[in-house]
């Protein structure tokens, strides 16, 4: 609401119907003066005089109707064009037929533009064009043949009023923009606030809680797990991790392998995996990738968690690194658990338990990448995903074929 009324207080329109208030009364003394000053040569001055009489009473009274575009009414509208075309048919009756092919202005004489403006500044253009064509009827049919003289000031009516209109319906549609603009600006700044309360009230308890059940133990280490798994995911969110992927590339769903293979930002798919436990750097900027080749990706990151899970205990901890070299996606996922044995690989693998072989290296293979890993016992294991650049854009229009 703050928003709408400063748009109203910097309203364009405000000070032309205020213009136009002052520019009624102005004309109306005008023509009235043409009037007095021309008396003795009117043929019925008494017609004159009682048109006179009921327009200024109509224009002194209606000034309220002219304040602004709520007020001016299509009722109104329609009863001022009328009192301003029946100043200009009854010239014909009071004025002498002389001073009419003299070309001598009309009763209302440039009274009947402030009609026509008021139609401009109510409803734009089209409204203006059509108040202006009414009134350059009327004018040409009390001339009875066109002058000159009367056809200038048609067009020059028809023209300006037709430019207020348009210029009216510019500054409105500017408002509006503005006003949504600023709608937008008071709700960021109410998030931002949120925000700040989220981060000094709730993020401070779920640590709090996590922090105790760790001490306490039991069912409550428990809930101290899940209430820092609900930190990280909150934190994550109010500081802007969750990034919307760019506009430019079509984000899928990680278990929704796109049908279109065309390019998708790697990010998103990425930030599922991120949680009390496991810590998300990734560029600023998207990280576009062929769908198929992204969505492979991830599920190789997801392989690799894990096998962090499984093999190096729940309470381990991981990092995922994500990398956009000029030719090259890197992601590396590394966890500070006890690391693998010399050999422990090649013997799973005789084993028949293929997890590392297939899930991670096989993905890789798939998509023209490569997968390496390095553990030393005692410090934990990394994997090193690599996934080339030269051949994901041909590899992308294929897909899409």
């Amino acid at each position: 609401m703050a928003g709408r009324e400063r748009v109203m207080k910097m309203s364009v329109e405000q000070p032309l119907w205020r213009a136009l208030a002052g520019y009624r009364v102005l004309t109306m003394l005008y023509a009235l003066g043409l009037f007095l000053s021309a008396y003795d040569d009117f043929a019925r001055p008494w017609v004159a005089v009682a048109y006179f009489a009921v327009l200024g009473v109509w224009t002194l009274a209606t000034l309220p109707r002219v304040a602004n575009a709520a007020s001016c009414t299509k009722r109104f509208l329609t009863a001022d064009l009328t009192i301003a075309l029946v100043g200009i048919m009854l010239t014909r009756v009071a004025d002498s037929v002389e001073r009419i092919e003299a070309g001598n202005a009309t009763l209302p004489s440039i009274w009947t533009a402030g009609s026509v403006l008021a139609f401009a500044l109510k409803g734009g253009w089209r409204w203006a064009a059509f108040a202006s064509t009414l009134v350059a009827a009327a004018n040409l049919l009390h001339r009875g043949s066109p002058t000159r003289d009367t056809v200038h000031a048609v067009i020059l009516v028809w023209v300006a009023s037709i430019a207020i209109g348009y210029v009216v319906e510019v500054a409105r549609a500017s408002e509006r923009t503005l006003a949504r603009a600023l709608e937008i600006e008071a709700a960021t700044r109410e998030r931002e606030r949120l925000a700040r309360d989220i981060h000094d009230s709730v993020l401070q308890v779920l640590a709090m809680v996590q922090r105790r059940g760790a001490v306490i133990g039991g069912e409550a280490a428990e809930l101290g797990r899940l209430a820092g798994e609900q930190e990280v995911a909150l934190r994550t969110l109010v500081s802007g991790g969750l990034r919307p992927p760019d506009p430019a590339l079509p984000t899928p769903r990680a278990a929704d392998r796109p049908a279109d293979g065309g390019p998708v930002d790697l990010r998103p798919l990425l930030t599922p995996y991120a949680g009390a436990r496991v810590s998300l750097a990734e560029p600023g900027a998207p990280v576009p990738l062929p769908s198929a080749t992204a969505t492979e990706l991830a599920a190789a990151v997801g392989a690799a968690l894990d096998n962090v899970r499984q093999h190096a205990g729940e309470d381990a901890r991981a990092w995922i690194l994500v990398e956009d070299e000029p030719d090259e996606v890197i992601v590396t996922v590394r966890d500070d658990g006890p690391g693998i044995p010399e050999g422990r690989l090649a013997q799973a693998e005789g084993e028949g338990r293929l997890g590392v072989a297939l899930s991670i290296r096989g993905r890789l293979r798939d998509i023209g990448g490569t997968a390496e890993l390095v553990s030393v016992p005692g410090q934990g294991t990394e994997v090193e995903l690599k996934v080339p650049k030269e051949n994901q854009t041909a590899r992308g229009k294929a897909e899409t074929r």
